[in-house]
């Protein structure tokens, strides 16, 4: 293969930025389309001592994708899947693919039961035999952009709603190929690769070992995306999931699936404040076993007034009643039997009036096309916030939404639901809170109307931030660092600990060619 780096400018500027709004520079850009062709890149870039920025389909949000120079690889054209196998250990099918392949593909894939199999082994053709004369299974991992890649997804330990019952992308991830800054691979498969009391030898395919330390801080304990994934021994293949890209390239990804459930179910709950919310959100989060909510998301007045006025106004959510002015709280469930079911939603009626809400105010959906609907309403508060900032932005091109991701333990969501609504009262600023309330992990949006309070939202920031850290809560819980949030991790692990991380960086990419400004500012040396 002669390599293809295109440098012309126009070939380039759509690559420059991800859904942060950042805009990066580069010098060229290679889409290479398999594994060999990203080694004869990263040789490129060696050679050349440029720094790399690897792409996926750049739906990050902290900047991860945004190149400072040097030569892009992206992904996108990576995107077939590799391969299908039967894991007879846990019962279940495992689909590898490779990094560029969507989320949205491989969902639909699996619902159709339909890949292209050109290229598979025998044993793949098998299982995949297999796999179309069975039931109905799915990729349980649940995000909010369904056009993220699978590799954007590993690079962040993606996650989303469902992700209170399945865990983040780390929980799915069954195996990876990684190719390093040097061009050599590691193929690892869950349980094989450990580290030893912090201590780690990374046994790579041509023979060779890499041997380190890892980082000595102790991750809080919440939903967590801040920094390197750390345990003292910890499996190595988790070191390379969310890693944002910085200690190799991932070239295939093998990804476990599971039965899609037998039934679903949700239910819109309103509630007069945030107070009442709270009781039921906390009598949720104690129902374990087969009646433990798959999803436990919460909404704010702000985020309710703001769909109903788009409701009043466009005519917009055509596909739901018009919503009261309340806050609310939605949940979803998933049984295996119908006597689950029917129990859990005798369960929830108690929990509901014990909390004070009102059933005759209380959607329900157990239709698959009801369902959509409410999970529509879920997403329709940020598609609702994006177009609300993008006619800001018309006005002032300066001034973007400001949003965070933070989390704080259990004990601490009602302090910190407090932190945020009297902070932004008290500044006069517009706001708006949802998300995972599950997890204690709560996106809040603040909208601009001048440079002025663009400036006053960033600065709040940072003092949640401070006082977030100080509860024992992270300043990313699904997002990331990436270029935007450094200071961030900075301030959460201290200087030791972001020396650490340059130091186990520095064992798998010593030059610092990828992605460098990632989690931290890059500093040359051996």
């Amino acid at each position: 293969m002669r390599l293809q780096v295109q440098t012309h400018t126009d070939e380039i500027q759509p690559y420059l930025a991800d859904e942060s709004s950042a805009v990066g520079r580069a010098e060229g850009i290679i889409f290479p389309q398999n594994e060999e062709e990203i080694r004869e890149a990263l040789q490129f870039c060696r050679q050349h001592g440029v720094p790399i920025t690897v792409q996926g389909a750049r739906t990050g949000i902290t900047g991860g994708a945004v190149p400072s120079g040097g030569q892009v690889i992206n992904l996108s054209r990576c995107s077939r899947a590799l391969g299908m196998a039967w894991d007879e250990t846990h019962q279940r099918f495992l689909l590898t693919v490779q990094p560029g392949m969507l989320f949205s593909q491989v969902q639909k894939g699996l619902a159709e039961k339909e890949f292209n199999t050109e290229g598979w082994s025998a044993e793949s053709l098998r299982a995949y035999r297999r796999f179309c004369a069975g039931g109905r299974w799915y990729f349980p991992a649940d995000i909010t952009e369904t056009s993220a890649s699978i590799g954007g997804m590993v690079s962040t330990n993606a996650s989303g709603a469902k992700s209170y019952l399945y865990g983040p992308m780390r929980s799915h991830v069954a195996g990876l190929r990684v190719l390093l800054a040097d061009g050599r691979s590691v193929s690892l498969q869950r349980g094989e690769q450990f580290a030893h009391d912090g201590a780690f030898s990374l046994s790579l395919e041509d023979g060779s070992f890499i041997k380190g330390r890892l980082p000595s801080y102790r991750m809080p304990r919440v939903k967590n995306a801040s920094g390197y994934y750390i345990t003292p021994d910890m499996d190595l293949l988790d070191l390379f999931i969310g890693a944002e890209g910085t200690l190799g390239i991932v070239t295939e990804i093998t990804i476990a699936l599971a039965p899609v459930p037998a039934l679903s179910w949700g239910i819109l709950t309103f509630f007069e404040d945030s107070a009442h919310a709270l009781l039921y959100v906390q009598a949720l989060k104690r129902l374990e076993g087969k009646q433990k909510p798959a999803a436990i998301e919460y909404f704010d007045r702000a985020c309710l007034e703001m769909i109903r006025r788009e409701q009043i106004e466009t005519h917009a959510h055509q596909g739901l009643p018009l919503l009261p002015p309340a806050e609310a709280v939605y949940t979803e469930f998933h049984h295996a039997s119908q006597t689950d079911m029917d129990q859990c939603m005798r369960l929830t009626a108690g929990l509901l009036q014990s909390a004070g809400a009102d059933p005759g105010e209380t959607w329900m959906a157990v239709t698959p096309q009801d369902l959509d609907k409410l999970i529509g309403f879920r997403h329709a508060v940020p598609e609702s916030i994006n177009r609300v900032i993008a006619e800001r932005k018309r006005d002032n091109p300066a001034i973007t939404k400001l949003g965070t991701d933070m989390a704080v333990p259990d004990e601490k969501l009602e302090w910190v639901l407090g932190l945020y609504s009297g902070s932004i009262s008290a500044l006069g600023l517009e706001g708006l809170k949802f998300g995972h309330i599950g997890d204690n992990h709560l996106h809040v949006n603040i909208l601009p109307r001048s440079t002025q309070e663009y400036d006053q939202g960033k600065a709040l920031f940072l003092d949640w931030a401070r006082q977030i850290i100080a509860a024992g809560g992270t300043v990313s819980a699904e997002h990331g660092i990436g270029k935007l949030k450094t200071a961030q991790l900075l301030a959460m692990y201290g200087e030791d600990a972001v020396a650490e991380m340059r130091a186990l960086k520095r064992c798998l990419d010593p030059l610092g060619l990828l992605n460098p400004g990632n989690m931290f500012a890059w500093e040359g040396g051996a």
